[in-house]
């Protein structure tokens, strides 16, 4: 009955020991590294980055406009017909194949302005989507922040339940040796077989969780995880919830875009309401044609101003400039709610912060206490004051403590993330990640001036397209 009684508490001792320990883990992967690996590898950053590109392009487009356009035509026709001819009251039949070829050349010499507004909205609107290319890089990298932290959350947990079999086992072993010496009751043995069975289906569900965990990491960053290494220190954010919500206003993505947004939406009036202004034009035609079947040929050409202009298109142009208004009217409705939204996301996301770092503080001090219960119930149940349940109550008092323990330090990391994430902070450069810088200007300076096809320009660029790999 000693020998029972030594062999039960020291096994108990060593694996409460244990749990209170953790296991060691090997230095690996860190945080920066996996959302370093989601930067490089996520598809919703690349899909950004060639939505900046189409906006630049649309630059080039407007700048094109102001200069130069040359045209070409050609045709080749057949003609035939009957002549009548009265004095020989007889009709003459007759065919013929033409062939003409021209060059027609076009400069735009003043349009009231409208064409530079033009180039101003779609710069606009470049400045507009170089943030939303950073609101996606912060989505990127904060889902990456997120899924690391939910492995360590579900390995600790696994961790945590696979200890919890392993003291219950010892502590059914344990009861049975007493229940054979009679120390002990049947009813103290089912007892903790019944708590090793519900350890065991909760190791299955911490599993079960680990496992979707390990899924979504593969998701977000790309690649399956390896060994991570303990959690970092929990980032700095704000001093107060004003601040945070001061730093949001300022330096959002979302705030700045739509900033430029309402920006586009008021010289898109201008422009709705230039469209009704005449424009003049350099003009120049050139051509040459010739009978195939025939002696004929002719050539010649021609130079002169046009200006031209609407007179009546069916309401067509009040139309447009109402629908500007309405335009600008949305947007500036936009910077409102995006104003209020982003506010209200640091207030949660300070919330979630506040509430995550007083209930870890609250779940240490729980843990503390619920060890020492844990050790004495123990103690006392080694000389017979305390029975099996009372020993199994206190140690899942223990356990719940230190998986609440782990949730709340989790949750105070992912509160800090998402705090960063809502202030506009989250990026890769003010996160210092070890990955490429990409510079959003770098496309927009090569297409700005609208470079023709064939010009050295145009083939410096259908190299940078083949290096991204999209020809």
């Amino acid at each position: 009955m000693v020998f029972a009684r030594m062999k039960a508490k020291l096994a108990v001792a060593g694996l409460a020991m244990a749990m209170a320990l953790g296991p060691v883990k090997a230095t690996a992967e860190t945080l920066a590294d996996a959302m370093a690996s989601a930067y490089e590898h996520n598809g919703l950053v690349d899909q950004n980055r060639a939505l900046l590109r189409v906006a630049d392009e649309d630059v080039a487009q407007a700048v094109s406009a102001l200069k130069p356009i040359l045209n070409w035509s050609a045709d080749i026709t057949r003609s035939w017909g009957r002549a009548y001819v009265s004095t020989l009251a007889a009709s003459r039949g007759n065919a013929s194949w033409d062939a003409s070829v021209g060059i027609l050349a076009e400069l735009l010499l003043y349009d009231f302005g409208t064409s530079r507004i033009k180039i101003d909205i779609a710069k606009e609107s470049v400045l507009a989507t170089r943030q939303a290319l950073l609101s996606a890089e912060q989505s990127v990298l904060l889902r990456a922040a997120q899924a690391y932290l939910e492995i360590l959350r579900n390995q600790e947990f696994v961790n945590l339940r696979q200890n919890n079999v392993r003291v219950i086992t010892v502590e059914l072993r344990a009861a049975r040796d007493r229940f054979e010496v009679g120390e002990v009751t049947r009813t103290d043995v089912s007892i903790a077989e019944a708590r090793l069975a519900g350890a065991r289906a909760s190791l299955a569900a911490a599993q079960g969780g680990l496992a979707a965990a390990i899924e979504e990491f593969r998701a977000a960053v790309g690649r399956k995880p390896g060994r991570l290494s303990r959690l970092p220190r929990v980032p700095q954010t704000a001093k107060s919830v004003e601040a945070a919500k001061a730093t949001a206003l300022a330096n959002h993505p979302e705030m700045i875009k739509v900033q430029h947004e309402v920006t586009a939406a008021e010289l898109g009036i201008l422009a709705a309401k230039g469209a009704v202004n005449p424009s003049i034009k350099l003009t120049g035609r050139y051509g040459v044609s010739t009978q195939l079947d025939g002696p004929s040929y002719s050539n010649g050409g021609s130079i002169g101003i046009e200006a031209s202009g609407p007179i009546y298109q069916g309401g067509k142009l009040a139309s447009i400039a109402r629908q500007a208004v309405a335009r600008r009217d949305a947007a500036r409705a936009g910077l409102h709610i995006v104003r209020h939204t982003l506010a209200q996301n640091v207030g949660n996301a300070w919330a979630q912060l506040q509430v995550a770092r007083a209930s870890r503080q609250a779940s240490e001090r729980q843990v503390r206490a619920s060890t020492v219960a844990f050790r004495g119930v123990r103690e006392e149940a080694t000389l017979g004051a305390r029975t099996t349940l009372d020993v199994l109550d206190a140690e899942q008092e223990l356990l719940d403590a230190k998986a609440n323990l782990i949730s709340a330090t989790i949750d105070e990391h992912t509160a800090a993330y998402q705090l960063l994430a809502a202030m506009g902070l989250l990026t890769a450069e003010r996160m210092k990640l070890k990955v490429p810088q990409y510079d959003p200007a770098a496309y927009y300076n090569m297409v700005k001036d609208a470079p023709a096809l064939h010009s050295e320009q145009g083939r410096k660029l259908d190299s940078v397209l083949k290096a991204l790999g999209k020809e």
